[in-house]
């Protein structure tokens, strides 16, 4: 009874009391503010496009090589009688330099013998000038005596026809007549073989000639000297030792030129081959093409060396194209040649390009116009813009050259618009962007552009 009571009496009046209240406040209270929806701009990075030119380049690395190598490879064998003392590993010889020299002796010899012969021979020929004489002045007497011997047998043949002499005397005359004939033509065969044994004597003085060239030749052979400036790199004689034919003493790095074989992706090359002739149809990937190609073109070549933090730099010739393309790494060989390798070294300050160093080659056309921007910055075949109303709009575009991180583009964009090189997500065309300008990508593009 008392619960029912308490209810009636306060709980109610009390709900009904802040049911009054919350219907007032909420009666005498504004309405609530409506806030108009805006679009929320995305925040993006750009760069502001500039027509600048950029060089064309590709970049390989290998390693440095001499481009001429002597071997002192021994001709003719014989005793090691001198070795220049200079001929050590290392060491840089002059051009001209001795290198080595065999004993002599064996080879003034087989001049002398082939001198003899020729003396000989002269002798002979001599005696055969001579005995043609001879058997000329023997000829001419037995002619005579055969032109007797005849006028006899006539005579004796018309006393024989009149019987004023016998048979036997005729019998002589007939025999006295064939044996001067016989001694006649034994002269003049005599004669006859003169010219062909003289024929054999000379044919001998030419084979004796021969010889003596031949051990001239083999004199000077035991003399080895250097065609070319070099450095030593391998000795393998001493003085004393005996050299037998083919026998390598020395070998020897020539100093005047240095080759680098640096291997550059077949793509890259076809890129910068089209920089410099674009007006020229495709071009092909055979090597002996590539190389006359090369010749025809007008690309700086440059050999880097890195030292610390210097870098040391040689100014190259691209010479050819290698004869192969390596089909597991799609690249092909590319020589190039460094006319200073030794002569632009300074002690202490700059090395000569030596044999063995790992080296880089920069390859360069000449430079091509156009926008350049950031590689990164090409999607799906397009890049983003921001708009004069800083809208986001896609612009297709086909890259004329890729390096490194740079796209050039020739072609859908012009100077001044507005590109965008952050990566807004979700990346949706119209949309408004909020624009700050990259300036430090911007100082960098251009930096890269120019190296």
């Amino acid at each position: 009874m008392r619960s029912h009571l308490k209810l009636g009496l306060i709980t109610l009046p009390l709900i009904a009391a802040g049911a009054g209240i919350l219907a007032y406040m909420i009666a005498t209270s504004p309405p609530p503010e409506r806030k108009v929806l805006t679009e929320r701009a995305t925040a993006v990075r750009a760069i502001v496009t500039r027509n600048a030119p950029l060089v064309p380049t590709v970049k390989g690395f290998g390693l440095a090589s001499p481009a001429h190598t002597f071997e002192a490879i021994t001709q003719v064998g014989g005793i090691v009688e001198y070795v220049n003392p200079d001929l050590e590993k290392g060491a840089i010889l002059p051009a001209g330099s001795v290198l080595l020299r065999l004993s002599p002796v064996d080879f003034d010899l087989a001049i002398a013998q082939a001198r003899a012969n020729i003396r000989a021979i002269e002798a002979v020929l001599a005696e055969l000038a001579i005995t043609a004489e001879n058997q000329t002045a023997a000829l001419a007497i037995e002619a005579e005596a055969l032109v007797l011997k005849a006028q006899e047998l006539n005579r004796i043949e018309t006393l024989f026809t009149g019987g004023t002499v016998s048979q036997s005397t005729l019998d002589s005359a007939r025999t006295a007549h064939l044996t001067q004939r016989q001694k006649v033509l034994a002269i003049k065969s005599t004669l006859a073989l003169l010219p062909t044994q003289r024929e054999v004597q000379l044919q001998q003085i030419a084979v004796q000639q021969a010889n003596l060239e031949t051990a001239r030749l083999n004199l000077a052979r035991t003399e080895l000297t250097l065609p070319f400036p070099a450095r030593v790199s391998a000795v393998a004689v001493e003085t004393g030792q005996y050299l037998s034919i083919g026998k390598t003493a020395a070998e020897l790095d020539g100093i005047a030129i240095a080759e680098v074989v640096t291997q550059i992706p077949v793509g890259a090359m076809r890129d910068i081959l089209r920089s410099a002739r674009p007006l020229a149809g495709p071009l092909a990937t055979d090597p002996a093409m590539l190389s006359e190609i090369l010749h025809g073109l007008n690309l700086k070549a440059e050999v880097r060396l890195q030292l610390g933090d210097e870098v040391v730099r040689w100014p190259a010739t691209l010479d050819r194209i290698s004869d192969t393309i390596d089909q597991k790494t799609g690249t092909v060989g590319v020589i190039v040649q460094v006319n200073t390798a030794y002569s632009s070294a300074e002690p202490g300050k700059r090395p000569p390009l030596a044999k063995g160093m790992f080296v880089e080659v920069a390859l360069r056309a000449a430079p091509v116009s156009g926008i350049a921007v950031p590689r990164s910055a090409l999607r799906g075949g397009q890049v983003m813009i921001a708009d004069d109303d800083n809208r986001l709009l896609p612009v297709p575009v086909v890259p004329f050259l890729v390096q490194d991180g740079i796209a050039l583009i020739t072609e859908g964009l012009t100077e001044g618009q507005r590109v965008v090189v952050s990566d807004p997500v979700p990346a949706v065309p119209g949309m408004l962007l909020e624009v700050t300008e990259d300036m430090d990508l911007m100082a960098r593009l251009t930096r890269e552009s120019a190296e």
